[in-house]
């Protein structure tokens, strides 16, 4: 997994792994520092993109169905 960090107090930005992540909070206070998970974030990005494909197949599918009814009608 890989972890952005931000120093509370002076905006500094850190790009770590878990391993390095660890490492860095045995020696720095976690309380001074905003985590995010990249990876996660990554994994929610794409579930929303993939979410979207799926409502867009749906509403593609209606419509092809609809005109294929009309037509046979």
């Amino acid at each position: 997994m890989n972890y952005k960090i931000v120093n509370n107090n002076t905006g500094a930005t850190y790009f770590l792994n878990e391993k390095e992540k660890i490492n860095f909070f045995i020696k720095n206070k976690e309380q001074n520092y905003n985590e995010t998970n990249l990876t996660e974030q990554r994994r929610i990005r794409i579930n929303k993109m993939l979410d979207i494909v799926a409502q867009l197949a749906i509403v593609g599918a209606s419509i092809l169905a609809t005109l294929i009814y009309i037509q046979n009608y």
